[in-house]
């Protein structure tokens, strides 16, 4: 929001015309003048002012503003000012931002001098939220409680706990930027998580504590991440299966990234993944998407992958018409997951039928056709990548079907569909 008061422009002296104000079309003559004037006039930034601060030290914000004193014409500072607005606002302290862009004043104020003024207003010391969240084929409800701005230069200190059907955790994080580059920031977090995985029949407790560095690079973001993990893997279930009992226990893992092993710990691999879409606008408001993503897990030395670092697949978020996670590996019924993966999926979206709704409710609803396929396996890596990329085409699982899906805000979806799965094998649910 721009305030803009007491700022006329210098006069601009001509011939009297010899006519009355009311004989003329005013906008006609003056607009054009008054335009050139903001647009052309040069000014000069005198004094940048910052009202309602408290705890907020001052030299965080000047990195914020430097900008606005670099303007050369009116149009100039209300752009950098905008701008300056922005920048105060992503911080995370303030809970409102306005500018007042006014005439100096006083002995020194130059004719063409300007003062402008960020009027904030900031955030409580203490802000708590409760929300749910559903996702994954899970629902969990969220606890939180954060104290912004702790010393004065945007730290964040974060407490979150979270109750779920599958999982509970509760963390602590401490978020600290650098002042005047926000995109680098660091980050401490010390957590505690426990989840329940039915398909495998396994309970796991992560203790842990992580540092992250994030970092712009050309225009990109970037984070450095290491974290150190106490976890504790235990059977979900009596009928668990032998494979699933024989990596119940405690383990270490330490990872920089996604480079574990050597930074301490008895974890040690390298795990990468991708994933790529793409989306096409068609004709009558149809969409077509299409996904590609896959993974590949690789253990460093003699040590066999942990349960806990293995790739799953199967489910609405994958492969539909499989199980959450029930298909590959698997021993007595219970999956073990796989160090390799690819998956893909073609959808196409088109309106409802008939356009029941359109412009209102109708339009939440979207007509739904699939085509996912993908594959999960274990890999001797020492055949070669030729053996491993027949081994991951081989067996291939995959289904088509259509549904309805409803959109839930901007962020979420649910979908009913029917599902016919194909390339079923043996142990697969």
């Amino acid at each position: 929001a721009f305030i803009l008061h007491s700022l006329d422009p210098l006069p601009m002296h001509g011939p009297e015309l010899g006519v009355q104000a009311d004989d003329i079309d005013a906008p006609e003559i003056e607009q054009e003048p008054k335009q050139e004037v903001l647009e052309n006039k040069d000014v000069v930034v005198q004094r940048v002012h910052i009202d309602g601060l408290g705890r907020t030290k001052e030299d965080l914000l000047t990195y914020e503003i430097a900008e606005v004193f670099r303007a050369k014409n009116l149009i100039d500072v209300m752009r950098r000012s905008h701008e300056a607005r922005q920048k105060l606002l992503r911080l995370g302290i303030f809970r409102k931002v306005e500018v007042v862009i006014d005439t100096s004043r006083g002995e020194d104020a130059l004719p063409n001098g300007l003062d402008v003024t960020f009027e904030v207003t900031e955030l409580r010391r203490m802000t708590g939220s409760y929300n749910t969240m559903v996702g994954n084929n899970e629902g969990s409800m969220v606890l939180g409680l954060k104290l912004p701005n702790v010393f004065g230069r945007a730290e964040k200190l974060t407490f979150q706990f979270s109750y779920g059907t599958k999982e509970t955790s509760y963390g602590l994080s401490f978020f600290k930027p650098q002042p005047g580059h926000f995109e680098r920031n660091i980050s401490v977090n010390v957590y505690k998580v426990t989840g329940q995985f039915p398909w495998s029949s396994l309970r796991e407790t992560d203790r842990g504590v992580s540092a992250e560095l994030s970092f712009p690079v050309w225009k990109t973001s970037q984070t450095l991440k290491w974290e150190g993990v106490w976890r504790e893997l235990g059977c979900l279930a009596r009928t668990a299966s032998f494979a699933v009992r024989e990596e119940s226990g405690h383990s270490l893992k330490s990872s920089l990234s996604e480079l574990a092993g050597y930074t301490g710990g008895d974890a040690s691999f390298l795990k990468e993944d991708f994933e790529i879409q793409l989306n096409k606008s068609l004709f009558w408001d149809s969409v077509l998407s299409a996904s590609l993503w896959g993974g590949l897990l690789l253990p460093i030395g003699e040590k066999p992958t942990s349960i806990a670092d293995r790739f799953y697949l199967g489910g609405p978020t994958s492969i539909r018409g499989f199980s959450m996670y029930s298909m590959g590996p698997q021993s007595e019924g219970d999956y073990l997951g796989g160090e390799a993966y690819w998956a893909g999926g073609l959808h196409l979206y088109t309106p409802l039928p008939f356009r029941p709704g359109r412009g209102g409710f109708g339009d939440l609803f979207r007509t739904h056709f699939f085509l996912n396929a993908g594959n999960l396996c274990n890999l001797n890596y020492g055949e070669g990548p030729n053996a491993h990329l027949k081994k991951l085409a081989e067996c291939i699982r995959w289904s088509y079907g259509l549904g309805i899906v409803l959109r839930l805000g901007n962020i979420a979806r649910l979908e009913l569909n029917y599902c016919i799965p194909m390339g079923v094998q043996s142990g697969d649910r």
